[in-house]
């Protein structure tokens, strides 16, 4: 990949790829007796945050959370790992793609995917205004897949922002105040 002059280098996927490990507590649990999602999705955006302040070189906040999407309930006792990593990179945006998988803390079965999410961060400087993120050099054919999918998720948020934004004008133009 060639630089474009003033871009910053690219840093590979695993540069900042992180996994985050926790085992679950009773303090952890929601009314059914198994794991609060807020918990998990507490853990998710901490080992995403980690990926994009590793990927960027500094601060770096979350400006959303996509397809939260809980695929299996986490236990008491359950180890929870959660796996991140930079899917692909704007100008000063980043997706971090996140895997959550459990097993039982003290058995030697493999791990299981309990959960998945896609958030995006801004990388910030002391201001809190944007600054510019290197891009993210895919390094395998996995990683080029997540870099295509991640490209398509954000074509789709910004027609979201765009149509939501065009309604509420239009009903505004139509005088509804909502």
């Amino acid at each position: 990949m060639t630089q474009i002059p003033g871009e910053l280098p690219g840093k590979p996927t695993a540069a900042s790829r992180t996994t985050l490990s926790h085992i679950m507590t009773a303090n952890d649990t929601n009314l059914l007796g198994t794991v609060h999602g807020g918990v998990i999705m507490k853990l998710v955006d901490d080992a995403a945050g980690a990926v994009a302040g590793r990927h960027s070189g500094g601060p770096a906040v979350t400006a959303s959370m996509d397809e939260m999407a809980f695929l299996a309930p986490v236990r008491v006792g359950d180890l929870v790992h959660v796996k991140a990593q930079c899917n692909w990179t704007g100008r000063s945006s980043m997706e971090i793609g996140v895997r959550v998988l459990a097993e039982r803390w003290n058995e030697s079965t493999p791990a299981t995917q309990v959960g998945s999410a896609y958030l995006v961060f801004a990388a910030v400087d002391a201001e809190g205004k944007p600054r510019r993120v290197p891009p993210v050099l895919p390094e395998t054919e996995q990683d080029e897949r997540r870099y295509q999918e991640a490209q398509i998720r954000r074509t789709h948020r910004l027609a979201r922002r765009q149509a939501i934004k065009a309604l509420r004008e239009e009903r505004a133009a139509q005088g509804f105040d909502d």
